[in-house]
C-alpha cells in the first residue's frame, strides 16, 4: 500500500487533479469498453449458436448436437463476458500485486468456467450413449458405467484445473505429481486384487461379451442368467435359482460361452440306443417327426438325426434341435423323451438294456 501511495503522489505532483482525474477516466472507460464489447461478443455468439446453430443441427439424424449446444450455450457466454472482465483488469494501470490478485481471481473463475463446459458436455455425452442403448439388452450395462465413467471425468478435469491453476501462479508442480504418483503406487500395490476386479469389471462393461439378462455357460460348466455386472463381481442367477458371485478378473480370465449371442437359437440334444434289429433309418425318420412336431422347436435349422457309434449293447443314436428360450432346454428335453419312449412303445422299437453275458466254466 506504501508504494501505491507513493505513486499516486508523484502522479499529483506531475499533473494537476484535473488531469490526473482525466487520466483515470480514460484508463476506467476503456477497461469499461473492453467489458462492453465482450459482453456484446458473448450476447453475438449466444444469438448465432442459437438461431443458426440450431439450423444446423436440424440437418442431422441424431439430437447429440441439439442436447450438447443447448448445455454449452451458457457457459460460453460467461467465458466470453469473464474474458472481457480479465483483460480489463490486465488494461487498467494498477500497482502490480493488485493486478495479480485481480486477475488470479479472475484466471481461476475462466478455468472453472471451462472445467464446467467440459465436464457438462461429457456427461452430456455419456447421457445420450446410454439413451441410444436403451432399445438393446446393453442398456442396463451402460447404466452400471455412468456414475463411475461421471466420476472418472470429474477427477480427471479437476486434477487438470488443478495444475493449470498452479503452474499460472508459478508452483512448482513437480513435486505434487510425484507425491501422488507415489501415493498411487502405495495405494495400487495394498489393493491389487481390487483393483484388477475394477479393472475387468470395465473391460466385461466396455466389451460386453454378455448383457444383462443372457444366458452364459461358465468354463466349470455352470449355467445361469446374468443378472447384474458390478464394478467388483459379476451375479449370475443358476439354473437351481441360487445366485453366483463371480470376481470379474476370473470371468475376463476364462472361457464363457454366451448362450444367446448372436441369436438366441440354443442347440439340445438327446442320446438315445436302440437294439441292433432295429431300421436305423427308420428311427432317424421318427426322430425327427417327433422334434418337427414340438412347437418350441424351430424350423431354421432345421432338427438332425445322427446314427453316431456302434455301442456294446446297441446302436447309439443322437437327435439334434434349436429352440428360442435357452430356460426352455430342459423342458424341452422332457417332452421329446416322453414322446420318443411313447412312440418307440407304439412302433415296436427296442431300447435295450445294457447286456453282459457272464460264462462260468468248471474247473477240471
Amino acid at each position: 500500500m506504501n508504494k501505491l501511495f507513493t505513486i499516486l503522489q508523484t502522479l499529483l505532483r506531475t499533473q494537476d487533479s484535473d488531469g490526473f482525474l482525466l487520466y483515470w477516466a480514460k484508463e476506467i472507460l476503456g477497461a469499461l469498453l473492453i467489458v462492453a464489447l465482450f459482453w456484446m461478443l458473448a450476447q453475438l455468439v449466444c444469438l448465432m449458436l442459437n438461431k443458426w446453430g440450431k439450423r444446423l443441427t436440424t440437418f442431422t439424424r441424431t439430437d447429440l448436437d441439439d442436447r450438447l449446444l443447448k448445455r454449452v450455450i451458457p457457459h460460453v457466454s460467461r467465458l466470453l463476458t469473464m474474458l472481457g472482465f480479465y483483460l480489463a483488469i490486465l488494461s487498467l494501470p494498477l500497482h502490480e500485486k493488485i493486478v495479480m490478485v485481480l486477475s488470479g481471481a479472475l484466471y481461476i473463475m475462466l478455468v472453472m468456467i471451462i472445467f464446467n463446459l467440459l465436464y457438462h458436455s461429457s456427461d452430456e455425452l455419456l447421457q445420450w450413449y446410454v439413451a441410444g442403448q436403451q432399445d438393446s439388452s446393453g442398456g442396463l450395462i451402460s447404466r452400471h458405467m455412468i456414475p463411475i465413467a461421471e466420476k472418472a471425468v470429474m477427477l480427471f478435469l479437476l486434477g487438470t484445473a488443478l495444475i493449470i491453476v498452479l503452474k499460472h501462479f508459478n508452483y512448482d508442480i513437480f513435486s505434487l505429481v510425484t507425491a501422488l504418483g507415489i501415493g498411487s503406487l502405495a495405494i495400487g500395490m495394498a489393493a491389487k486384487d481390487t483393483l484388477a476386479h475394477m479393472i475387468s469389471g470395465f473391460t466385461l462393461m466396455l466389451d460386453r461379451p454378455f448383457y444383462i439378462g443372457d444366458r452364459i455357460r461358465l468354463a466349470s460348466g455352470q449355467i445361469g442368467d446374468v443378472i447384474d455386472i458390478g464394478l467388483r463381481s459379476t451375479k449370475i442367477q443358476g439354473i437351481d435359482s441360487t445366485v453366483l458371485i463371480i470376481p470379474n478378473s476370473d470371468l475376463c480370465n476364462s472361457t464363457v460361452v454366451n448362450m444367446v449371442r448372436p441369436t438366441a437359437i440354443t442347440q439340445g440334444r438327446i442320446t438315445i440306443g436302440v437294439g441292433y434289429g432295429s431300421d436305423v433309418e427308420r428311427v432317424k425318420a421318427l426322430l425327427l417327426e417327433i422334434a418337427g412336431n414340438n412347437d418350441d422347436v424351430v424350423a431354421e435349422p432345421s432338427p438332425l438325426a445322427l446314427f453316431t457309434a456302434f455301442g456294446d449293447s446297441a446302436l447309439n443314436m443322437l437327435l439334434l434341435f434349436w429352440i428360442k428360450e435357452p430356460a426352455r432346454i430342459g423342458i424341452v428335453a422332457d417332452q421329446l423323451n416322453c414322446e420318443i419312449i411313447r412312440r418307440f412303445r407304439q412302433e415296436e422299437i427296442e431300447i435295450p438294456f445294457p447286456i453282459r453275458t457272464v460264462r462260468m466254466e468248471k474247473a477240471e
